[in-house]
């Protein structure tokens, strides 16, 4: 469905001329639209993120013992195939997002493994989920569960057949178990790399990922998780000595690097459907992703809080920190925010979360990404609101 969005072009040319420079140099996270074709456009993106379109990469929605069990297999696809390079974590991350949402919603335990089991459909050819081609039973329904052809199984969702030439003993307990999480992420690990790919490569990793399946489709899917989690691995910002909700909020935000800017993206489920302007221009291509006030939206979400969908609208929420008591005020899951004329919150145009040490996690403007920047890049410092 396409919505024709009316109005804005003029809203945009008055706001140039009063504001002139300034808004060259800055994002606008105010109120895109008004009226009727406003309340189609939230009605359209929210029913575009119910349908998926807004999953979030953050590195807050992998169980904690999935991730250990990634990294485990990192620290040793090298015992396994010594020619391997560049295997990481977000990489059998985007594999395991994929296929079974990192064994959501099933128990695992100390040692790995994962109850109730992960099935996937009985390969039949009924054409249920893709299902094309019949497989016939290898394994008497040892691992799939069924002597009457197989399932993928698992987190990584391996066929019986390659789990048995590709299975790995993870946990070191003697068995290669592909509903164990340890063993499944080195079999995983040792089936991507082969004989010895180099997945630094960007064309030997896309290889690796086609070979896991067939599809570029697929392909595309997984390397747009692993840069999700890639960029919060590569996060540079210390959070040990923040706990509870705020680190939860920060970790959220911080994942998110590298999603692009979207004006009117961004909502309590995730990213969602916007366009690349703002009052500074743009062509308005449709693009998904987040606006400042989107990122924050989402971020305070995942602690239950719910935010207003603009920038100003949220100075309003929590204890209002002024721009007088200084960046010193402001501690890390602080909201922060940049006004057009000091002490009037109704000129807000742009909000972060304040990370520590001067910095803050934003969207900043068209053309960029969800990033880190100094508190100082963004004119118009108007203080800060806490509500953690």
């Amino acid at each position: 469905m396409t919505v024709h969005r009316v109005g804005p072009a003029r809203r945009w040319l008055k706001w140039a001329l009063v504001t002139g420079a300034l808004l060259a140099m800055t994002a606008c996270c105010m109120a895109p639209l008004s009226g009727a074709a406003a309340r189609l456009t939230l009605l359209t993106q929210q029913a575009e993120a119910d349908t998926g379109l807004a999953g979030a990469g953050t590195s807050a929605d992998i169980p904690p013992r999935m991730l250990q069990a990634y990294n485990n297999a990192v620290q040793h696809i090298g015992d396994v195939v010594p020619k391997c390079r560049g295997m990481r974590w977000p990489i059998l991350a985007g594999i395991a997002k994929v296929e079974s949402n990192h064994a959501a919603e099933r128990d695992i335990a100390g040692n790995g493994d994962i109850r109730p089991r992960i099935y996937g459909l009985l390969l039949n050819g009924s054409g249920a989920g893709g299902n094309t081609s019949v497989f016939n039973d290898t394994d008497s329904g040892k691992w799939d569960g069924t002597p009457f052809g197989e399932r993928a199984v698992g987190p990584f969702q391996f066929t019986p057949a390659t789990w048995e030439s590709n299975g790995q003993d993870g946990n070191a307990d003697g068995v290669r178990d592909p509903h164990n999480a340890d063993d499944a992420a080195l079999g995983a690990a040792a089936y991507l790399c082969g004989r010895g790919r180099n997945l630094a490569r960007t064309d030997q990793l896309r290889a690796a990922i086609f070979q896991y399946n067939h599809s570029s489709e697929y392909v595309a899917n997984v390397t747009g998780w692993i840069s999700q989690y890639s960029a919060a691995a590569d996060s540079n910002v210390s959070l040990k000595n923040v706990t509870g909700k705020a680190r939860i909020v920060l970790e959220s935000a911080l994942a998110q690097r590298g999603v692009p800017y979207s004006w009117g993206g961004g909502n309590a489920n995730g990213k969602s459907p916007g366009v690349c302007c703002s009052p500074s221009g743009k062509s308005g291509a449709p693009i998904t992703g987040f606006d400042c006030s989107g990122l924050t939206t989402f971020a305070f979400a995942r602690v239950g809080i719910r935010l207003p969908r603009t920038a100003a609208a949220q100075a309003g929420r929590g204890k209002r920190i002024p721009a007088s008591s200084g960046q010193s005020a402001l501690q890390p899951g602080d909201l922060v925010f940049f006004g057009y004329a000091g002490g009037r919150d109704s000129t807000i145009y742009h909000v972060g979360i304040y990370l520590g040490g001067g910095q803050m996690i934003n969207a900043p403007r068209p053309g960029t990404n969800v990033r880190q920047d100094p508190v100082d890049a963004m004119p118009g410092y108007a203080g800060g609101a806490r509500l953690l």
